[in-house]
């Protein structure tokens, strides 16, 4: 009997020395986090115009995966070296690069990523280049109209744009942005809880007391929104951890070399097409098609040359996608309209080169460009807009 209750009071005192330590550590983390004002703060906000975007003169950080990286915005809220003004009209030459989560750089700091090293390159050349970065995650064709009508119309200059088209842009305008369509075919697909959402948005850089708080509860669960902002180091614990559960009991590898919902357009005939309603893929691409069309249309009537450019997924290096689908359909469409660009002869030589392309070139257990991946684009893509 004796024995017993000795045990239970271990019992009991250790589970009082677990809470006290938890509630110390808490109670530091709170503490520290309160003081990192903006480190906590989500960098992204619905964007009426544009359904969203990132923060002007965001200086904080960002989380992908197992990666914690630093993030600038400058006023247009364009990721950037440092937060800075950008003036409407440019000085010298001014190109604006357009694209998703690779542009923008996800997972890597500014400097490592081609948008950064194109505009380090172009801000040193004798006839200096202005490279902005206009990208942002999960954008396509309806966004990049809507973006770049909207900076147009708000009296932002520019000489060239540069969109990268990604693999996912069918499926994202097969399923997505309706709501921001300007087209009624599209707008019936729209949802109202969706509408009435951006419909309540105030707009950020014109009514006091509308701050970027606000945007936490659109990018992220209200449980991580509020570990981000009041308990930063313990958010990153859980975010770690759930990225290297999700590495050992998924073999995030194999996942990233086969074909996913973003590319079963690409490979026909597999049940991953069912993802892709209500359009479908074929609607999909012909939506692309039409706000690609009106992109180009929009830039010709203003005398502003457009370049498409397209890159590979690692499944598509995985199963040698040389003729792929998504390059052809960009090539066709600028035939008469504008200057493509296929990257994947590049990251295809590589593959034969090294057995390792996949760990060199991607980050662990993602289908985004590593650093090194990130270089071998800027290297390519040097050789086209830094002659």
């Amino acid at each position: 009997m004796h024995r017993e209750i000795e045990r239970i009071r271990r019992v009991v005192i250790g589970l009082g020395v677990t809470v006290y330590s938890i509630a110390i550590f808490l109670a530091l983390d709170a503490g520290y986090s309160s003081l990192l004002h903006d480190e906590g703060h989500s960098s992204r906000y619905p964007h009426p115009a544009y359904h969203h975007a990132l923060l002007p003169n965001f200086d904080g950080y960002d989380n992908w995966g197992d990666y914690r990286y630093k993030v600038y915005t400058n006023s247009l809220g364009f990721r950037d070296a440092t937060m800075r003004v950008v003036s409407a009209s440019p000085s010298g030459r001014r190109v604006l690069l357009l694209g998703d989560s690779f542009t923008e750089g996800i997972g890597v700091a500014f400097e490592d990523t081609f948008a950064g090293k194109l505009f380090w390159a172009g801000i040193r050349l004798p006839n200096k280049i202005e490279f902005l970065n206009a990208g942002a995650i999960s954008y396509s064709p309806t966004l990049y109209l809507r973006k770049i009508r909207y900076l147009l119309e708000h009296g932002l200059r520019f000489n060239e744009v540069v969109v990268f088209s990604d693999v996912s842009d069918v499926y994202d305008e097969a399923t997505k942005y309706f709501c921001h369509d300007d087209d009624a075919r599209y707008q019936e697909y729209c949802d109202p809880t969706e509408r009435a959402f951006f419909q309540s948005l105030c707009d950020l850089s014109a009514i006091p007391g509308c701050h970027a708080g606000e945007s936490l509860a659109y990018s992220r669960s209200p449980l991580a929104a509020f570990l981000t902002r009041h308990f930063v180091v313990t958010d990153r614990i859980r975010q770690l951890a759930k990225f290297r559960i999700q590495q050992w009991l998924g073999n995030r590898k194999k996942e990233m070399l086969a074909p996913a919902k973003e590319t079963a357009w690409l490979f026909p005939g597999t049940e991953l097409e069912r993802e892709y309603a209500p359009l479908g893929v074929q609607g999909g691409i012909s939506r692309s098609i039409e706000k690609m069309r009106s992109l180009a249309d929009l830039l010709h009537q203003r005398a502003i040359p457009l370049t498409i450019v397209t890159y590979p997924w690692p499944v598509q290096l995985a199963m040698n996608d040389h003729n792929s689908r998504q390059a052809a359909l960009w090539r066709d469409f600028c035939v008469d309209t504008c200057k493509f660009i296929d990257l994947f002869p590049v990251f295809s030589a590589e593959v034969k080169t090294h057995s390792d392309w996949y760990e060199r070139l991607f980050l662990p257990g993602d289908f985004h460009y590593s650093a090194e991946g990130n270089e071998l684009m800027f290297q390519a893509l040097s050789k086209h807009f830094l002659r």
